[in-house]
């Protein structure tokens, strides 16, 4: 049967966001973000491991004093980009995962990944051919704009879904996918797109925000604490 294995890239500084440290490393809920993104899939028992790639010199980590449950590797070989870090993961996990294992790819500063959540990707794409993503159907008029950042068209939004993580795929295909696109793509599904395939959407929810700007911490902050009420 096969396993299943998460990386989570975690090289990134995340400059959007405009503070002096990396998202990840931000405060939600009195701890690091990263230590929260991290328990969802450690509490899973179907997880069998988890390889957490971070840059070679992160010494905000060690800071951090964040505690690794058993099944939880840390990598300290990420790339320049999302691509060379995911496939660094990939040679790091060589030995332990099978050509059919499957791999979940999870941005670090996605705190808001639930287990229901977990579970239903696990359980709509085990039996998949290809693999697929967590995405959430785009609500909102999507707007294109021009080099003055005025309304150029308006996009059909039929059929556009917004991409979020955990992305799933085999092991031997992702792996060929970040081989073959290189630095090109900007998520997993992207490469595997680029070798023909056509991975499938399983609805996400909103909730499982990534933490780009300032405004979403608030808001992830703000899901923590009415769960805590409940």
């Amino acid at each position: 049967m096969s396993k299943f294995h998460v990386i989570i890239p975690a090289a990134g500084s995340g400059s959007r966001m405009g503070s002096q440290i990396p998202k990840q490393y931000l405060l939600l809920g009195g701890r690091p973000l990263i230590q929260t993104t991290l328990a969802v899939f450690v509490n899973c028992p179907r997880i069998s491991s988890l390889t957490l790639v971070i840059s070679p010199e992160d010494q905000l980590w060690d800071d951090a004093n964040i505690p690794l449950a058993d099944k939880v590797k840390l990598v300290r070989q990420g790339g320049a980009t999302r691509a060379a870090t995911v496939l660094n993961g990939l040679h790091a996990l060589q030995e332990q995962a099978q050509p059919d294992d499957w791999i979940l790819v999870h941005d670090a500063a996605r705190p808001g990944l639930s287990a229901a959540m977990l579970n239903q990707l696990l359980d709509t794409l085990k039996d998949d051919a290809i693999g697929g993503l967590l995405a959430v159907p785009l609500a909102d008029t999507l707007k294109r704009a021009d080099h003055e950042q005025r309304v150029a068209s308006t996009e059909p939004r039929d059929g556009l879904w917004l991409a979020q993580t955990p992305q799933m795929f085999r092991y031997d295909l992702l792996k060929r996918a970040l081989i073959a696109c290189g630095d090109k793509p900007t998520d997993e599904a992207q490469a595997v797109e680029a070798l023909g395939f056509k991975p499938k959407l399983v609805a996400g929810e909103l909730r499982n925000l990534k933490i780009t700007y300032p405004q979403d911490l608030v808001l992830a902050e703000a899901i923590l604490r009415a769960e805590c009420a409940e």
